[in-house]
């Protein structure tokens, strides 16, 4: 007898048309698919993410990242519809998965490990935070502005000091977020790798560099403004003192997603982001 997979639904019900695309959904799995919740913004029980064997999220990427604390702690593969804008974690519409849903809550192959970060903020002694990261830990100078001094250890040794208006920290999942939008390089998905990015470094010669995720990063922040903050995924906040010390790692867990078997990570970013498009030459 063919197993029935039981999914839980994630979607942002104040974005557009997301309720009335979970509907559509949620009638074409009838018979399909036992939905055991349908969960708006973090509202599930880990007890109910226990049995689960696919999180459909409904949204766009920051949709997944505000779920994705809970579906990684308890290892639920993600499967996302975009109903937001740009989508490289939501890579399927509504339609793709309607055609290949048997396939994709089958077939392991598809599902994905992404790297994850671990951030702990530690300060006189006494533990600030700790969370995890798909995308990205920034520190952003915040009000009053000035420009922020950090110093960066790699296994203890001396990285860098950056003056700057902070850094990003980022996954090669998030490579393609903020990382990209500050000239930072992109990563395949695949790689075990971290990179950073200084925001508007006072200096030419600071550029991003990527190090082996396995190294353990420590950032001491040298000066600071009153508002300066530390960001996980533009979901977890934490302000910033120079007494601090932010460490961040691989995360020994991953976030599972479920790939699109249509498109590649590259054919994403050409057809979302425009990248290395042919040039067009002028004809007579």
């Amino acid at each position: 007898m063919k197993k029935i997979p039981k999914i839980i639904i994630f979607g942002d019900k104040r974005r557009d048309n997301v309720l009335e695309t979970i509907e559509k959904f949620t009638r074409f799995v009838r018979g399909k698919a036992d939905i055991l919740a349908n969960c708006f913004r973090g509202d599930c029980l880990n007890n109910l993410l226990k049995k689960t064997d696919y999180a459909v999220v409904f949204g766009g990427d920051g949709t997944i990242l505000s779920a994705a604390h809970e579906l990684s702690e308890n290892s639920v593969p993600v499967i996302g519809i975009n109903v937001g804008r740009l989508g490289f974690l939501a890579e399927f519409s509504l339609e793709q998965v309607k055609q290949h849903f048997d396939r994709l809550v089958t077939d392991k192959k598809l599902i994905e490990k992404r790297m994850m970060l671990k951030c702990t903020i530690t300060g006189r002694n006494k533990k600030k935070l700790s969370s995890t990261a798909i995308n990205d830990v920034v520190i952003t100078a915040g009000p009053k502005f000035g420009m922020i001094g950090l110093k960066m250890t790699v296994q203890g040794q001396s990285l860098a000091d950056c003056v700057s208006d902070g850094i990003i920290v980022s996954t090669p999942t998030g490579s393609t977020a903020y990382n990209l939008s500050a000239g930072g390089p992109i990563l395949s998905s695949h790689l075990s790798a971290v990179v950073i990015t200084p925001i508007c470094p006072h200096t030419l010669s600071f550029r991003p560099i990527v190090i082996d995720s396995e190294k353990k990063l420590e950032i001491h922040p040298q000066k600071v403004n009153e508002n300066t903050t530390v960001i996980l995924d533009g979901q977890i906040f934490s302000s910033l003192s120079v007494e601090d010390v932010i460490t961040i790692e691989k995360n020994k867990g991953s976030f599972l997603v479920v790939d699109n078997p249509l498109t590649t990570q590259w054919d994403t970013l050409a057809g979302k982001l425009n990248w290395a498009q042919k040039l067009k030459y002028k004809t007579k």
